[in-house]
């Protein structure tokens, strides 16, 4: 099941993603943009429950000792009540001292079992959260990179962070209590009915049906759209703001910080609009049942006096079978109180069951064919994030070892969507990508990137030293290896200026670092790789005109032993070129040279 995407996104945003490369919301299988649960809350619980596997019998064993623990708290106050009722004239087995010693011995394993139980809940729910994010990373790993190129990363971070923490209210406060609950009710009813009366036990069954069963019921339905909307709006803020700070510098060059703040402080209140919703139908379902917990105890003391009124039970009898069904609210009040906070843990739990059952947009393929890199040959392909808008058609080019290939065109005609269509990154919708004579979609996905690399527009760098940010292209490089690659991407010369050299830390989100600098550290990588074909996506973009052609010098030195094709809008770069394509309304011609 794909994740939920906005497929009513206007025409604009389309033809802005368009422009950009970026691929619409609506390939693959999309659905309403409006974000809703697509699973009813028994099945999301269901799910939930089936991600437990051998942690089943802990979270039994939790069960057991909270269920036991309760009763034990009740314990106190019914040996209390028996001592009470001893004094009144019933008759009770049990000596004064030993029913004061059973109420210690209640007191003190209530506390021991209580331990237990948030011990083995917390330790499910740890180590559960721990396999989720774990499956998340690689079910992202599987999805990407169309996954991020369809959706905003705040998201995905609002998903890893607050999502998975937000399921602990599940795994740690929901089945416990459901089953303690269920316990503890019926073993009441069942020691009222034996030792005081059938009908006592019934006033008290009916209370727990209400309290536990009902008025969750109602309350979920009026909490679960405020919860769902919460949470959405949340994740929205979430990305908005994360995408504010990353773009933090840009924001203040144009002088768009006033405009940027108030969009901000538009959604924070959109944001606590919902959260005072949410919270007002909490208080809502709160009060209610408090009122239904008071009503019952009325209700439940009233047929007690009845009963003694009409002499069906001693005076004695009442008061321990009214005290014990007073001190056995407290799982059915959990219960009631559950739906303020599963609201969001069944939208979070949506949100991550949608990301772990989403089809990736391109298989990955494990059983195909394995190539040594000599040649590519792309025959009438054709492609369209979106069927109604082809981005790309029939195009036809090739490039082989030894030669550097062109691709130009203006900014949005297809060039970097191509060049992700090579690595397989989107599928083609028609014709051939053969490497070697193979087609791409019989060539192994991990030999395919072990034959091909890429240099795009923006290169990330991790928040680690310019030396393991190298690494990412070949770990077992050695330092020689490692200068040789960013002479030639030149960049060594800069980074000797630094004052720890290869061991300089770019920072977080290399902001340590100029775009020049980053994306001639990208270019180095591509070099250290050792890749047979190296695509570059605008290498020389953030590069002055000496760097620039102190690059193309180097391609032109590396061309012999690759094939390396380099797309860019700039005619000074076509100049190392030995074909040069250019791309245009979706078409491509070969350009005389």
């Amino acid at each position: 099941m794909s994740e939920v995407k906005n497929k009513a996104m206007n025409a604009g945003t389309y033809a802005n993603n368009i422009k950009k490369g970026q691929p619409s919301a609506n390939r693959g299988n999309g659905v309403s943009g409006k974000e809703k649960l697509r699973r009813s809350s028994l099945s999301i619980m269901g799910s939930l429950i089936g991600l437990l596997g051998g942690f089943a019998m802990v979270l039994l064993g939790a069960v057991i000792n909270g269920s036991i623990g309760y009763l034990c708290a009740m314990g106190v106050t019914v040996f209390g009540t028996l001592g009470v009722a001893k004094a009144l004239g019933e008759n009770i087995a049990l000596s004064y001292n030993t029913v004061i010693a059973l109420a210690i011995g209640c007191g003190i394993l209530r506390g021991l079992l209580r331990y237990i139980e948030q011990y083995s809940n917390h330790y499910i729910t740890f180590k559960l959260l721990a396999i989720l994010r774990d499956r998340i990373f690689r079910v992202l790993r599987k999805l990407c990179p169309a996954k991020l190129e369809s959706k905003q990363k705040g998201s995905i971070i609002a998903m890893l962070t607050s999502d998975i923490e937000t399921l602990e209210v599940f795994y740690a406060h929901t089945l416990s209590p459901i089953c303690i609950a269920t316990v503890v009710s019926v073993t009441v009813c069942i020691f009222v009915g034996v030792a005081v009366s059938p009908w006592l036990a019934a006033a008290a069954l009916l209370g727990y049906l209400v309290i536990g069963i009902l008025v969750p019921v109602i309350s979920s339905a009026a909490l679960k759209e405020p919860g769902v909307n919460y949470r959405r709006e949340f994740a929205s803020f979430n990305s908005y703001f994360l995408d504010s700070i990353k773009g933090i510098q840009d924001i203040l060059f144009h002088n768009a910080g006033e405009q940027r703040e108030k969009e901000v402080n538009a959604r924070s209140e959109k944001l606590l609009k919902e959260t005072r919703r949410m919270k007002n139908a909490s208080t809502k379902a709160a009060a209610a049942t408090e009122l239904m917990v008071s009503l019952f105890i009325i209700f439940t003391l009233a047929v007690g006096i009845l009963l003694c009124h009409n002499g069906d039970i001693t005076i004695g009898k009442m008061v321990l079978g009214v005290v014990t069904v007073f001190g056995s609210f407290g799982p059915v009040i959990a219960i009631s109180a559950l739906p303020g906070n599963l609201t969001q843990t069944f939208a979070s739990g949506d949100r991550v069951l949608n990301l772990l059952e989403e089809a990736p947009v391109v298989e990955e393929i494990t059983n195909g064919k394995n190539i040594f890199y000599e040649n590519l040959k792309v025959k009438d392909l054709s492609f369209s994030y979106n069927a109604s808008e082809p981005v790309l058609r029939n195009i036809c080019m090739q490039a082989k070892k030894g030669e550097i290939v062109g691709i130009v065109g203006e900014s949005g005609c297809g060039k970097s969507t191509l060049l992700k269509l090579l690595l397989r990154f989107w599928k083609k919708d028609s014709g051939e990508i053969n490497y070697n004579n193979i087609d791409i979609e019989q060539i192994n996905s991990s030999n395919l990137l072990d034959n091909v690399t890429m240099v795009s527009q923006v290169t990330y760098l991790f928040d680690d030293t310019i030396e393991e940010n190298l690494r990412i292209a070949k770990p077992d490089a050695t330092q020689s290896e490692l200068e040789e690659a960013c002479k030639l991407a030149s960049v060594h010369d800069f980074i000797t200026t630094l004052p720890q050299g290869y061991q300089t830390r770019v920072g977080a989100l290399g902001d340590n670092l100029s775009a020049g600098e980053k994306q001639r550290i990208g270019l180095a990588r591509a070099f250290l790789s050792g890749r047979e074909l190296i695509l570059l996506d605008e290498p020389t973009s953030n590069v002055d005109s000496i760097n620039e052609g102190i690059i193309l010098k180097a391609l032109a030195q590396q061309k012999h032993k690759k094939s390396i094709i380099l797309v860019s809008h700039r005619e000074s770069t076509m100049a190392i070129a030995d074909r040069v394509y250019k791309v245009a309304d979706g078409e491509i011609v070969e350009l005389a040279i």
